[in-house]
């Protein structure tokens, strides 16, 4: 029996964000229709990180996924090793073999990157054109690629734990031609843009109800295990508040410690995304209310996106097979 590899250089010559973006937008849409299967992740819990395994199947794609990926975010200062590293294999579901084993550290990044575009797509102002980036690591990047494929960017204002990260963030995204603004607190970031992202890891709220103005589109992206926590909880209550997955969101969420703490109720969530792309619930009604997408990363996001890597890599030839027993 043989199976694919397929690393991380041959994976980024043959996707583009805008491709991990349709494939991603299809997965909430299936999710939204009921037609996937997809257990809750699960965490192993280290002192210095975590690793969670994560694993679906879709019908639509007839294809089945399972992906380990680690989280430890002293990485790149202590070991200069990436704080997310995963490793996905691709699976046939009629025989259950492996068909590819995978890099899933770029695919993590992107498929996440691809959430926030698609999520912003449907939740935020059209006329969208100043972003704020709190955060400014490996997730700031292709959440900002992605939010590059959907509006016409004027300016981007990005604000990290050193000024040393917000200029490495600058000089890697200067190829976009977009005006990129280092901010040297974080309410300078915030304050009157149009869509915020926040990727940090943090576990204390560090964005400000009163930094938020009528209209404004939140991706939160850092919370995605228990006990972190990045926007203040007065923010979520003057918000339509959007999941990826309600249990998800609960549990390992922006939403997770408002929720333990009673502050904020699951039934107050407003909708999963894919019950909107489905056309189940509607996106942004108005120009003033405020929108939040609580991201946690789906395991349909990985498989939807592995399954575009594996079909792609057929067609170009890029294939590495090898004897796996």
């Amino acid at each position: 029996m043989k199976v694919s590899l397929i690393t991380r250089a041959c994976i980024e010559k043959i996707v583009s964000m805008k491709e991990i973006m349709d494939a991603v937008e299809n997965a909430f849409r299936a999710k939204g229709l009921g037609r996937v299967q997809m257990p809750m992740k699960t965490y192993v819990v280290f002192p210095n990180g975590d690793f969670r395994t994560m694993s679906s199947y879709m019908p639509d794609l007839e294809m089945a996924c399972v992906k380990i990926v680690s989280v430890h975010p002293n990485n790149p200062e202590k070991y200069g090793l990436p704080t997310v590293m995963a490793t996905i294999i691709l699976i046939e579901p009629e025989t259950g073999r492996p068909l590819a084993i995978m890099d899933g550290t770029l695919i993590t990044n992107m498929r996440t990157g691809a959430a926030g575009g698609v999520a912003a797509k449907y939740l935020a102002r059209k006329d969208s054109r100043i972003i704020g980036m709190v955060g400014a690591g490996a997730q700031a990047r292709t959440q900002l690629l992605a939010l590059n494929e959907v509006f016409k960017i004027e300016e981007v204002r990005v604000c990290a734990k050193t000024i040393s990260e917000c200029e490495k963030f600058a000089k890697e995204m200067e190829y976009l031609g977009l005006k990129i603004l280092i901010k040297s607190s974080i309410k300078e970031a915030v304050e009157g843009c149009d869509i915020l992202v926040t990727t940090t890891p943090v576990t204390q709220p560090i964005v400000k109800n009163e930094w938020i103005s009528e209209g404004m589109h939140i991706n939160a992206i850092g919370a995605d295990a228990p006990g972190k926590e990045e926007l203040d909880p007065d923010i979520l209550k003057r918000a339509k508040v959007v999941v990826d997955d309600y249990d998800q969101a609960c549990h390992y969420g922006e939403l997770n410690v408002p929720v333990s703490k009673g502050i904020f109720k699951r039934e107050q969530i407003y909708a999963e995304l894919g019950e909107i792309i489905a056309g189940k619930k509607a996106g942004r009604i108005s120009e003033e209310e405020i929108t939040v997408f609580d991201s946690t990363g789906l395991a349909i996001q990985d498989l939807a996106t592995a399954t575009l890597v594996y079909e792609k890599s057929k067609k170009t030839g890029l294939l590495n097979e090898v004897e796996l027993l």
